[in-house]
């Protein structure tokens, strides 16, 4: 039996949706039995693969990398899954689009304002975007699942139902938040 091939992604946020996925426990055994992890920042794997059934996101897209690495992984995988409020809605990462030129101020406050020595912007930092956004203004999403951290058991909800061939039904099972 050929294995689900799953990928996970992790954007603009904090890793905590990362966390509620691995909080999935005993489901992880299971999960391990049917599928095959090719992408993710839990492995070692440099380049995003071709092929791949699912991607699970995490965070929302703020810089010209995460920008071509979320438009190469809608492209190679047939069901995109946006994992928590950073990827649903901007959540935390967005609140910089409130400000004038916020990519601009961001990098300011993080690397002039607050420094104790040496202040300065370095160079090696990936130019950020104008603005964060969320999954969905950028590629086409498949699957949401809200919550800051969404919780593990409906992480696992929604994975039983694809890897069981239906489309999970979130009417009453999320909010936001």
């Amino acid at each position: 039996m050929n294995k689900v091939r799953v990928a996970t992604i992790w954007l603009s946020g904090c890793s905590g949706c990362h966390m509620s996925f691995l909080d999935q426990d005993e489901f992880l055994m299971e999960l391990a039995k049917l599928v095959q992890f090719v992408y993710s920042p839990l492995i070692d794997v440099k380049e995003f693969p071709e092929n791949v059934d699912i991607t699970i996101v995490e965070g929302a897209v703020g810089n010209e990398e995460q920008l071509e690495l979320i438009e190469v992984a809608r492209k190679r995988t047939k069901q995109l899954i946006a994992l928590g409020d950073c990827a649903v809605h901007g959540n935390v990462t967005s609140l910089r689009n409130a400000l004038r030129e916020g990519d601009q101020a961001v990098l300011k406050r993080a690397y002039l304002e607050l420094a104790d020595t040496t202040p300065q912007i370095p160079s090696e930092v990936t130019p950020l975007l104008k603005k964060a956004h969320p999954l969905h203004e950028i590629v086409e999403v498949d699957h949401f699942i809200p919550g800051c951290p969404p919780p593990a058991s409906l992480i696992t909800y929604v994975l039983t139902e694809l890897l069981a061939g239906r489309k999970p039904e979130m009417e009453g099972k999320a909010k936001f938040g």
